[in-house]
């Protein structure tokens, strides 16, 4: 029996990640498989052949991604037929939902088994998404653990396998090693300051959360502060702010590296994103915040798109409120610098968030990679 040929089609450099664990713990199991499809230098180095590169799908913002249109819809027909011929075991598509779905439900429709890895947050905001994954994939790897209940009551076959980054990152994280890799004073109040990885959200946030610095020195002079810069661009926009309102106050600006910045820290105060499960990761009490246009969160509210009361994944995943959220209106500068004061001290808000975090964190490390391939495995057994 000849060995199976895997399709797998990423998004994004996290997508990439994902794709090269699972392409080795794939090998384990079939030695002589075939690895195709749209591949980073992570996918590429454990032998994916590329049939394009994933900067094709790394897109951001709408404006971006209404000019690329006519090239994604070429891209994706493309790759439908060169898939098709391959006749591959399975197709994965690996988060990217605007572009793997559609691409799955053709596949899918030609008789080929489909999964997408990487639940769409169908259960937060519009809900409505959840027919089209129906219609895509034959089964779902899911990386948190509500999901597959969620996706049930919808009819999707869905497998949680847990998350590749609790996997990775220690279940207790040494603080001390992370400020010696940051040059920063191993002693000391340390507050991370984290305004997100987009224009508009640290062009809103950045003034605001210098501003709750100032409001913490005024009452904690010895506070220090570290802000991780996302990219360049979001450097120059931190510096300007820095410049124009951050004079006397003692702040780090470093370039990326958010992750040991999060460890280094003994408190943060963030936007609401993806950075909010890092920290819990990291185990850093945080004040997670965020405030969209009031045109855009009125549209929201009023069309019913967004599902949950809460936004942030620590209080996702707990399934209460573990980590104080101000959003829109509740988030000013004396309820952030209070909340911080607060989780600074050895008082029961922080050591619950701690807790907390810890028991999610040996939730997630289920070992992703392995039960992945597992349940791709199990699919393509059941298709013979």
């Amino acid at each position: 029996m000849a060995e199976p040929v895997f399709v797998i089609v990423a998004g994004e450099a996290s997508g990439d990640t994902l794709g090269a664990g699972l392409i080795n713990a794939l090998a384990a199991r079939f030695p002589g498989a075939r690895f195709v499809g749209v591949t980073g230098p992570k996918m590429r180095a454990v032998g994916c052949e590329s049939l394009a590169d994933i900067e094709a799908l790394s897109l951001f913002g709408i404006s971006e991604v209404i000019g690329q249109i006519p090239r994604l819809l070429r891209l994706r027909s493309r790759l439908f037929g060169q898939i098709k011929a391959l006749s591959p075991a399975v197709m994965i598509g690996i988060d990217a939902p605007a572009f793997n779905t559609r691409l799955e439900i053709r596949l899918r429709r030609a008789g080929i088994k489909t999964v997408h890895y990487v639940c769409p947050t169908v259960w937060a905001w519009r809900e409505g998404r959840v027919r089209h994954i129906r219609a895509a994939v034959d089964r779902l790897l899911a990386i948190f653990p509500f999901e597959p209940a969620f996706l049930a009551r919808h009819n999707i076959e869905a497998v949680y396998v847990g998350h590749p980054l609790a996997d990775e990152l220690p279940l207790h994280p040494d603080a001390r090693r992370a400020r010696q890799a940051l040059s920063l004073a191993e002693r000391g109040d340390l507050i991370g300051l984290l305004p997100g990885s987009r224009g508009a959200e640290v062009s809103r946030l950045a003034p605001r959360l210098i501003a709750t610095a100032r409001w913490i020195a005024a009452r904690r002079p010895d506070a220090r502060f570290v802000i991780p810069a996302a990219s360049p661009r979001m450097q120059a926009m931190i510096e300007t702010v820095l410049a124009e309102r951050g004079a006397g106050l003692a702040v780090t600006l470093v370039a990326g590296r958010s992750r040991e910045v999060m460890r280094a820290c003994d408190v943060l105060i963030l936007a609401s994103g993806t950075a909010t499960l890092e920290a819990l990761l990291a185990k850093t009490p945080m004040v997670v915040t965020y405030e969209l246009s009031a045109t855009n969160y009125w549209l929201a509210r009023s069309l019913n798109l967004i599902k949950t009361d809460v936004v942030s994944m620590p209080n996702l995943l707990a399934g209460r409120r573990l980590v104080p959220e101000l959003l829109q209106t509740d988030s000013q500068v004396p309820m952030l610098g209070a909340w911080a004061l607060r989780l600074l001290a050895d008082s029961p808000e922080r050591r619950a968030q701690i807790d907390g975090f810890t028991a999610l964190h040996d939730t997630l490390a289920r070992g992703a990679d392995d039960r992945a391939a597992e349940a791709v495995a199990e699919l393509i057994a059941q298709r013979s």
